[in-house]
């Protein structure tokens, strides 16, 4: 080592590769880390369940993140008195900070994308006692209240049952899946459980997603393409978290205030998949109207031009568009052309100008009031708080 070079720091990762979540995880870690300082890094291949690994009694470094799964794993950790920052949030200790995707945020993205596709019965399947999944339950219920559509929830119990209880779940949850009002929009709690739901369905004899539309959360690619027909997944936003847990420790580090308070990461958005890519709306040329204002909202439709390709009046498919969706044609168009542009906001260093033009807005200053209007923060600030990506343009 060159005299007067800093120690490199020596931090261990407790992060799982059995799941996508925390493989995204690492790789947010393993991005800040080339960004910034440089560390030594202690990881083994591992499952979320797997105990404190031994060699971490005797290990002498300098920090970790994990993903602290039990008491007794938070006990050990908190008795090291060392910078720790959990990326899991299941057992909270006051000393440890969190960064952690956000539960609540996640439903509501779920919701909103089985509302738009016309469905107006919401269920849930998830596991009880599991804190996060409670959360993704009561507020995906909560959206069904606020939009006025009933709710309907199945937990599975919290420990793994054997082959044959499985068997008798599948039994029973099939059952519920058949007695669901249809056509439902359902959000699994995890990419884990939406293969497990969707067999469930297959013994029910429920066509997805024509009966049922489902939508799982982690986005874990091989997960949801094994399934049948493939999942719709939330992108909730790991790597983000992963890169964020490793700034917070590079600040413990350097004796820099933290937070006092969990920082959730927003959900980055959603991959569509067979499993949910259909409209539960039995008038075809509303169903149509809402296809091409998918696919061309950007380029400037206007109401008058989407009438005439549907072959309606423009009244008589703005009074049809309000009864069945509870909004107008020009809010779904303005809707439409904002989520492409949290798209780019998110995903690329696009500039707000340019994003401006890209969503068919006249000018950014007017992207940034219709923006704010709808989410309650700035182009700039939805940004800030989502992106994926590093070096965004600083012209916001």
């Amino acid at each position: 080592m060159l005299l007067g070079t800093p120690k490199r720091k020596h931090v261990a990762l407790l992060v799982e590769t059995s799941l996508g979540s925390g493989r995204d995880i690492l790789r947010g870690i393993a991005r800040y880390v080339r960004e910034h300082e440089p560390w030594s890094i202690y990881h083994e291949p591992r499952g979320l369940s797997e105990p404190v690994p031994s060699w971490l009694r005797k290990w002498q470094g300098d920090g970790i993140i994990a993903r602290i799964q039990t008491k007794q794993m938070a006990e050990f950790l908190a008795s090291l008195k060392i910078p720790i920052v959990d990326v899991l949030g299941v057992v909270r200790v006051p000393t440890i900070p969190l960064v952690h995707v956000d539960n609540v945020a996640i439903a509501q993205m779920a919701a909103e994308h089985l509302e738009e596709r016309g469905f107006m019965h919401f269920g849930f399947f998830g596991i009880m006692g599991e804190n996060w999944s409670e959360m993704r339950r009561d507020a995906f219920g909560d959206c069904a209240k606020n939009f006025g559509f009933d709710f309907h929830f199945y937990e599975l119990p919290r420990s793994a049952p054997s082959k044959s209880s499985w068997e008798e779940i599948e039994d029973s949850l099939a059952e519920w899946i058949k007695k669901l009002p249809k056509p439902a929009g359902v959000m699994v709690c995890s990419d884990q459980r939406g293969h497990q739901f969707l067999e469930a369905c297959r013994r029910a004899n429920i066509a997805v997603p024509d009966e049922i539309a489902v939508i799982g959360v982690d986005d874990d690619l091989p997960l949801c393409e094994v399934c049948n027909p493939p999942l719709s997944s939330v992108r909730p936003g790991h790597e983000i978290v992963g890169y964020k847990a490793a700034e917070m420790l590079d600040l413990m580090f350097h004796n820099k205030q933290i937070p006092d308070t969990p920082i959730l990461i927003k959900p980055s958005g959603i991959t569509v998949r067979l499993s949910s890519d259909v409209l539960a709306i039995e008038d075809r040329k509303i169903a149509s109207a809402i296809r091409i204002i998918r696919e061309s909202a950007c380029e400037g439709i206007r109401v008058d031009d989407l009438a005439k390709q549907v072959g309606l009046s423009r009244s008589v498919l703005q009074r049809k568009f309000k009864a069945i969706l509870n909004r107008t044609v020009h809010k779904e168009i303005i809707r439409a052309k904002l989520k492409r542009a949290q798209e780019l906001l998110t995903g690329t260093n696009l500039s707000l100008l340019d994003i401006a033009e890209r969503t068919g807005f006249k000018h950014q200053e007017y992207l940034g009031v219709v923006f704010k209007s709808f989410f309650g923060v700035t182009p700039a600030e939805y940004r800030r708080l989502n992106s994926t990506v590093s070096d965004t343009p600083s012209d916001e």
